[in-house]
C-alpha cells in the first residue's frame, strides 16, 4: 500500500494507494528550495539588480505623484518585506515624493483598516497614504481606450495620472492567467468591473491558450499586458513564495521582463510532466486556499491535465466556508445539462459576461472530462448541487472513484498541491 500525506484544512490527509496501481506523484519542488539570502536581501538585491531598467531611485527623480500598487487581502504578498524597502528606495531618489499606495483589489471586497495593517504593518498604516481601489467607483476611475480585444480599458485614476507608476506583487501559477504577477496589478487589479468581466469572457476562457503556465498565444495575458503598458506600469518587484508565504525568490525591474525572469525561476522548480491516468488526485495545499468550492477549481485544474478523458478525479479541499460564490452555486444546482451550461457561456458576449462565470465555465469543462468525486467538510446535497459526488474521507473517496472507473487494472496519479504544480502535457 502506498500512503501519500495531502494538506486538507489546517491538517492532513491519509491518501492510501493499493500496490501496483500508482502511476506517479507530482510534486513541486518550490516548497524544498532553499534560498540562498534572508527575504529581506533577496529584496534588497533585485531592487539594487533591477531586471531591463533603471533603478527605482533613478526613476523616481523628478517625478512628484507616484502611485505604488499593493496587493489586497486576498492574496498572500510579502508586503511587510517588500513595501518598507520599496519606499524607502523611491524617497532616496527623490525624497518629496508625493506616494500613494494603491491597493489592488480588484473585483474582491474592500480591504478593511485590521486587514491593512495585518498586510503593511501599523507603521505604513499610520505614516502612509493609502486607498483602497473601488472597481465600481465611477468618480475614481478612468478610460485609457481598447484593449486588442476590443473591451473598454477603465483604470483607477490614481495610477492613470501618476508620475511614475510601481508594482508589488508575487508569481505563482494561474490557472488561465498563466501566471500571476507582473501585469495583473493593473488588470484585474486595479481595473474597472467592466474591464474586468470583458477580460475574464467565455470565449477567452475557452481558449487553449488560456491555460496554467501558458502566455504565449493567452488572450487573456495579452490584454492585461497591454493594459499594464497603457497604464505605464514602470516598475515591479515580484516574488516567489513558500508555503509559509516567505520569499524565496526575487526579481524587480520591467514589467514584462522581471516577470519573465521570476516565471522562469518558477517554471524550473514547479513544471511537471503529466502521467495520465484513470484517477488523478489533488488538492488546494490546504488552508487557506481550500476554505470553499470556488477556489479549490484551481487546484482541480491540475487534476484535469493529467487524467484520462472520461476518468475520475479525487479533489480534497475542506471547504469549511461552502461554495464561496452564491453565482456560481446557483448556475449549478439551476442547470442540470453540464453540455447546454457550456454553450450558454460560449453564446454570450464578452460585454454580458456575468459574475463568477469564468469559474463556472472552468469547473464546467472539469467535469465535461471526468467525473469528480469531493471530499470536503460540506453538506452531501451542496456537492451534488454542483454535479460533484460527495466523499468526507480518503477510503470512502477512493472506493468511489475505483466503482466509477470499473476496472480492476485502474492507475491512480496524484497531485498533493495542485495549486503549487504547472502540469506539462
Amino acid at each position: 500500500m502506498d500512503t501519500i500525506l495531502l494538506p486538507y484544512g489546517k491538517g492532513q490527509a491519509a491518501l492510501e494507494v493499493e500496490d501496483g496501481h500508482l502511476a506517479g506523484v507530482l510534486r513541486s519542488g518550490i516548497h524544498e528550495y532553499t534560498p540562498p539570502k534572508s527575504a529581506e536581501e533577496l529584496v534588497r538585491d533585485s531592487l539594487e539588480h533591477p531586471v531591463g531598467s533603471p533603478r527605482l531611485r533613478e526613476l523616481a527623480v523628478g517625478r512628484r505623484k507616484i502611485t505604488v500598487i499593493a496587493s489586497d487581502h486576498t492574496r498572500p504578498v510579502p508586503s511587510r518585506v517588500i513595501m518598507p524597502q520599496m519606499l524607502a528606495e523611491i524617497r532616496e531618489g527623490n525624497p518629496d515624493a508625493e506616494i500613494t499606495i494603491l491597493v489592488a483589489t480588484g473585483l474582491h471586497r474592500s480591504t478593511t483598516l485590521a486587514e491593512l495593517a495585518a498586510k503593511f504593518g501599523d507603521d505604513i498604516v499610520a505614516r502612509e497614504r493609502i486607498v483602497v481601489h473601488d472597481c465600481d467607483d465611477a468618480s475614481s476611475l478612468v478610460c485609457l481606450g481598447k484593449l486588442p480585444s476590443g473591451g473598454n480599458l477603465v483604470v483607477n485614476r490614481l495610477a492613470a495620472e501618476a508620475d511614475l507608476l510601481v508594482a508589488e506583487g508575487f508569481i505563482e501559477p494561474h490557472f488561465f492567467a498563466g501566471f500571476s504577477g507582473g501585469r495583473k496589478s493593473v488588470l484585474p487589479g486595479i481595473a474597472s468591473r467592466e474591464t474586468v468581466m470583458y477580460n475574464h469572457n467565455s470565449g477567452f476562457i475557452a481558449s487553449p491558450k488560456a491555460r496554467t503556465g501558458l502566455l504565449e498565444g493567452n488572450p487573456i495575458h495579452e490584454d492585461m499586458l497591454f493594459a499594464a503598458r497603457a497604464a505605464k506600469l514602470a516598475f515591479i518587484v515580484n516574488v516567489v513564495i513558500d508555503a509559509s508565504h516567505q520569499p524565496i525568490f526575487s526579481v524587480a525591474g520591467d514589467c514584462a521582463e522581471a516577470h519573465r525572469v521570476g516565471r522562469e525561476f518558477l517554471e524550473s522548480k514547479c513544471s511537471v510532466a503529466a502521467v495520465p491516468a484513470d484517477i488523478a488526485v489533488s488538492t488546494n495545499g490546504g488552508y487557506p486556499l481550500d476554505q470553499n468550492i470556488y477556489q479549490s477549481v484551481k487546484g482541480m485544474t491540475a487534476a484535469e491535465a493529467t487524467v484520462k478523458q472520461g476518468g475520475v478525479i479525487v479533489m480534497f479541499a475542506e471547504a469549511a466556508d461552502g461554495h464561496g460564490g452564491e453565482s456560481l452555486y446557483r448556475t449549478f444546482r439551476d442547470e442540470p445539462d453540464l453540455g447546454r451550461m457550456m454553450r450558454t457561456f460560449l453564446a454570450r458576449r464578452p460585454e454580458d459576461t456575468i459574475v463568477d462565470q469564468w469559474e463556472a465555465q472552468i469547473l464546467a469543462r472539469v467535469l465535461l472530462k471526468a467525473r469528480v468525486v469531493f471530499v470536503s467538510s460540506c453538506d452531501d446535497s451542496l456537492i451534488r448541487d454542483m454535479h460533484m459526488i460527495p466523499a468526507h474521507s480518503p477510503a470512502e473517496a477512493m472506493e468511489i472513484a475505483r466503482s466509477l472507473v470499473g476496472r480492476t487494472d485502474y492507475t491512480v496519479t496524484v497531485v498533493p498541491d495542485g495549486v503549487s504544480v504547472i502540469v506539462k502535457a
